[in-house]
Order: structure tokens, then C-alpha cells, then sequence
């Protein structure tokens, strides 16, 4: 019978015996995206030069090239448990680079084609009166941020105390069961959706043809509502619930629970959920066409008449280029560059705001 040799008394065991070295997985990577972009690049010299290089397609090849190598490398100089291993941390950055690769190619789009038209007079004129180049979208920005604001105002209050009633007191009855099942629905419908149902009540009750912005906010209230309500309710139910009975032992009332222990502990996700909440209206254009319309001027007033946002003024720009289209399709990129900039500045002042209102830790 065999038996196995014991190590020599004081003698050091090695971990990390049969492993790759840390930056060995590096140099694979450098090697594989050196061959494909080598290759891309002589493709592209080839046709039509450099500028026809293909990027995504050189990485997507060299992580496929990288999973290759690191494999064969593995199997020859670890072991076959080891192989699999990274294999599977190779197809798990694989898909982590395709879901990145759209994003950054979309930002990249937008900041290259619109960053020609970030200047001073896009940012303080309106489109009246202007024909050809030049111009701006301050009355774009400003619709923008009123129909959104007054939105908010409408949504979070009905979709967090919807929220605080499904969790709180609907206790799974006959009632919280069927508006969870209208909530699901409304977050499936089309947009346009929403601005038809607003337009279509408007005009029973006002007349046909009308539009303003204060419709338009009601419609992308319709579309947020949901959206609040879903957040808040799953974030309201993480909350533990001995700090409730512990609010319960003290003899607080159980509204007064809510308000101090319950919303103050979840504030930060509410926040959060709002911040989503409005991500998905902002950039809308079929509802605020039917319902907010479009103007040339600035318009302050959501009550009387139309108002321009700035996803309508992307739209417009493109579908109705006129006399100058290298200067309308430059308008369109710049505003959609600035729509992306005020997302990035509400998500940063939610985060302001959440960490200042969230508990604080001793």
C-alpha cells in the first residue's frame, strides 16, 4: 500500500503551489487585446482607413481571445478545477464588458455630437424668431424642469402614501391586492398611453385642442406614480420590524411610528426610488407632444399655453432639420447632452439629500 510523504517537521507549506501569478492574468489580457486591435487595425487599413476601425468589435474579440489564453494557460500550468474557474470569471467579464459597450458608445455619441453646441447662447436664447443657425434651449431647459417639477409634487406624495398603505395597513387584504395588481399594470403601459388618457379627459372637460403644460405633468405623473409606489413599498418592507414594536413598547402612536422611525430609517432608498422615478419621465416625448405641445418662446406658465421640453425640442430639431440640417441635427445632439447633464445633476443632489436625512450611525 502507498502511502503519502509527510512534509519534514518545520518545513513551510506553499498555498499558492500549481497557481498563476497575479500578473500573469494581466499579461493575457494585454497580449489578447493586442492581437485583435492589431488585426481590426490592419482590417480597417485595409478598407477605408483608421477611422472605419472597429472598436467594439476589437474588444468583444479580445475578450473572447483572453478567455482563450487564460484557459490553455490554466489547464497547462494549474489544474482543470482551475480552468473552470477561470473560465467562468471570463465569461462573467465578457458580459459585464457587452452590457458596459452600449452605454459608453452611447455616451460617447452624445458628448462628441453635442458638445459643438455647449456654448453661451445655447444656454440663455429660445428658438423665436431664429431661422437657420444659432438659437438655444433655455425655453426647452425651462419647460423641462417645471412639468418635471410639478410631476414630482403630484407622484411622490400619492405614490409613498400608497406605499405606506400596502405595507402598513393593507395587511395582504382584498384592497391591497388589487391596487398592487393596477400598479403592475400601470407600469407596463406604453407612454403614449398616458398622454392619450390626459389629452382625452382635457378634452371633455375643456375642450379639444388644448394643450399646456401643467397636462403634460399630469401625464408623466401617470407614468411615475407606479414607479414610486413599487420602490417605496419594497423598501419600506426591509425595515425591521423591531423597530416598530420597539416604537409600539414606548407607547407611540403607530402614524407617529411611521413618520419618525419608519420613513426616517428607509429615506435614503426613498429617495433613490424617486430619483428613478424621474429618470424614467424625463427624457418621454410622445405624452408631452399630445399634452404640453411645442413652442418657439419661453413659456413659465404650466396653466396657459404650450411649453417645450427638451426631449420635444431633440425630436423637432431632427424630424424637422429645414434650411440648415447640420445646424438642427447639432441642436438636437446638444440637447439630448444636456437632458443627460441635468439627470447626472438630480441623481447627485438625491444623493445629497439622502445622506443628509438618513439616520445617523454612532
Amino acid at each position: 500500500m502507498t502511502t503519502a510523504t509527510a512534509a519534514p517537521s518545520g518545513a513551510p507549506v506553499s498555498l499558492t503551489a500549481n497557481r498563476l501569478p497575479g500578473w500573469s492574468i494581466w499579461a493575457v489580457v494585454g497580449v489578447a487585446f493586442a492581437i485583435s486591435f492589431a488585426v481590426f487595425a490592419i482590417v480597417a487599413l485595409g478598407n477605408d482607413g483608421l477611422g472605419s476601425f472597429n472598436f467594439a468589435g476589437a474588444v468583444i474579440v479580445g475578450m473572447l481571445l483572453y478567455i482563450a489564453f487564460v484557459v490553455v494557460l490554466s489547464l497547462v500550468a494549474e489544474s482543470r478545477r482551475h480552468a473552470m474557474d477561470r473560465l467562468m470569471t471570463g465569461l462573467v467579464c465578457t458580459a459585464f464588458v457587452l452590457a458596459v459597450l452600449p452605454l459608453v458608445s452611447l455616451l460617447w455619441t452624445v458628448v462628441s455630437d453635442g458638445i459643438v453646441r455647449f456654448d453661451a447662447e445655447f444656454f440663455t436664447y429660445s428658438m423665436r424668431n431664429v431661422v437657420g443657425e444659432g438659437g438655444g434651449i433655455v425655453h426647452a431647459m425651462w419647460g423641462t424642469l417645471l412639468i418635471t417639477l410639478m410631476a414630482t409634487v403630484i407622484s411622490v406624495p400619492i405614490g409613498l402614501m400608497t406605499s405606506i398603505y400596502l405595507v402598513e395597513y393593507g395587511n395582504g387584504g382584498k384592497t391591497a391586492k388589487a391596487i398592487t395588481f393596477f400598479v403592475d399594470v400601470m407600469t407596463g403601459i406604453p407612454s403614449i398611453v398616458a398622454g392619450l388618457f390626459i389629452y382625452s379627459v382635457f378634452a371633455l372637460l375643456i375642450g379639444p385642442g388644448i394643450s399646456m403644460g401643467f397636462m403634460g405633468s399630469l401625464a408623466l405623473s401617470v407614468l411615475m406614480i407606479p414607479v414610486v409606489v413599487r420602490g417605496s413599498e419594497e423598501l419600506l418592507r426591509i425595515v425591521p420590524n423591531e423597530l416598530r414594536e420597539a416604537s409600539y413598547a414606548l407607547g407611540v402612536p403607530k402614524w407617529l411610528t411611521i413618520l419618525k422611525v419608519v420613513l426616517p430609517t428607509s429615506i435614503a432608498g426613498i429617495v433613490t426610488s424617486v430619483m428613478l422615478a424621474i429618470a424614467r419621465v424625463i427624457g418621454e416625448t410622445a405624452p408631452l407632444l399630445l399634452t404640453a405641445g411645442m413652442t418657439m418662446g419661453l413659456n413659465l406658465n404650466l396653466f396657459d399655453g404650450q411649453m417645450m421640453t427638451l426631449p420635444v425640442f431633440a425630436y423637432n430639431e431632427y424630424m424637422n432639420q429645414g434650411t440648415t440640417p447640420e445646424a438642427s441635427v447639432s441642436n438636437a445632439w446638444g440637447a439630448a447632452l444636456a437632458l443627460i447633464l441635468i439627470v447626472m445633476v438630480l441623481n447627485l443632489v438625491a444623493r445629497l439629500i439622502a445622506k443628509f436625512f438618513a439616520p445617523k450611525s454612532r
